[in-house]
């Protein structure tokens, strides 16, 4: 449970589910973090074997984040308490 404790983490999984993101375009898709937050998530996710970063030897530097396969694995785990949470919305007229 500690590894996806915290607000954001398991938005940053799910934003990561289907494709490699860059930290800009995983700042657009988790709205409401602060850059400060979402490094510091990063790299316990990281440091978690969970998330996977890249670094690209090009002019600019360019970093991509994606999940390994301990984070697919815990994507997957995921989906049933997703979809729990999803049954118990409120419904919007």
């Amino acid at each position: 449970m500690e590894v996806i404790s915290g607000k954001w983490k398991v938005l940053i999984l799910w934003a990561l589910r289907h494709q490699a993101r860059r930290f800009g375009d995983l700042r657009r898709q988790v709205p409401g973090v602060s850059e400060k937050v979402l490094i510091q998530q990063l790299r316990e996710l990281e440091a978690d074997g969970i998330v996977l970063r890249e670094t690209y030897d090009e002019a600019p530097l360019r970093v991509e984040y994606s999940l390994t396969e301990d984070g697919l694995a815990l994507d997957e785990a995921l989906k049933p308490l997703g979809a729990w949470g999803r049954e118990r919305l409120p419904v919007r007229v």
